[in-house]
């Protein structure tokens, strides 16, 4: 064995008797943190949150040695992938200007929501995503799934599921793109009823102007749908609402809440807010 691992005897009977060192100790417990914490993220968080994760317990490790351990483990997080802008905004229906101007950092709930849909692929058709996010903690309030892209199975039940989580009582900027069924006279006039609601819209031909929304669905596809071929509508719902309730607004940690969730940030910001 020694001739063919090409090691000298007398290194081989050391090895025999030898004791692990305290460098190698400490990898192999840093190596079942890292496992752990790449499980509990449902496998999709990289070196970065996880090094977050750690630090949550008390761990100290750089990214790098993170990344290493990873490497070595071949733990690796999903890659996201190109994420198609699809917005129907051929219509002759009025459009606001856009009030929300990029400001998505407002600092409190329930002052700015924004919204959008987006397309999910099943094996006996489309569905079609509405999200509404208030951006105060970047959490989804309100969702919902159709077969149809009409306003009165998107953004219109969406919108009610938000007012009922959330009840609107302080003036709110509501914000989407052009697309038709936000510009359509019936959600039009459902939003003109309550007249603390101001209406925004993107300009023309420009996602950043509602960049957290399009940030969300490029995470929900990379992260959820792009791991699953959907039967029909009732699993997808099932898996997309177990997706957005369970792992994105309660656990999933964001760069731009601090490496908080969702959920998490939010208490936060009340606890602030009311101490101010």
């Amino acid at each position: 064995m020694c001739s063919v691992l090409k090691v000298s005897r007398g290194g081989f009977y050391k090895w025999t008797v030898s004791t692990p060192s305290k460098r190698s100790i400490e990898n192999q417990k840093l190596e079942v943190e890292v496992l752990q914490a790449f499980e509990n993220s449902k496998k999709l968080y990289g070196s970065p949150r996880i090094t977050i994760e750690l630090h949550k317990k008390g761990i100290e490790i750089s990214r790098p040695r993170v990344a290493r351990i990873m490497q070595k483990a071949k733990l690796r997080s999903i890659v996201k992938k190109k994420f198609k802008i699809t917005t129907d905004s051929r219509h002759k229906f009025p459009v606001p200007e856009n009030v929300l101007d990029r400001d998505f950092r407002p600092g409190v709930l329930g002052a700015v929501w924004v919204s959008d849909i987006t397309y999910i692929r099943t094996k006996k058709g489309w569905l079609y995503l509405t999200t509404v996010i208030d951006l105060g903690d970047r959490k989804i309030i309100s969702w919902a799934l159709s077969m149809t892209m009409i306003a009165m199975d998107t953004v219109i039940p969406a919108f009610k599921m938000a007012q009922t989580k959330r009840p609107i009582t302080e003036k709110l900027i509501f914000h989407s793109d052009r697309g038709v069924q936000y510009a359509c006279n019936e959600f039009r006039c459902l939003l003109e009823k309550n007249p603390l609601i101001t209406r925004s819209m993107s300009r023309k031909g420009n996602c950043w102007d509602n960049a957290v929304a399009e940030s969300f669905f490029k995470t929900l596809k990379a992260e959820c749908v792009y791991q699953y071929k959907f039967s029909d509508k009732e699993q997808a719902a099932l898996i997309v609402f177990e997706y957005i309730e369970t792992w994105y607004n309660r656990k999933r940690t964001h760069s731009a809440l601090g490496y908080m969730s969702p959920e998490e940030f939010g208490k936060n910001l009340n606890k602030q807010n009311n101490a101010a």
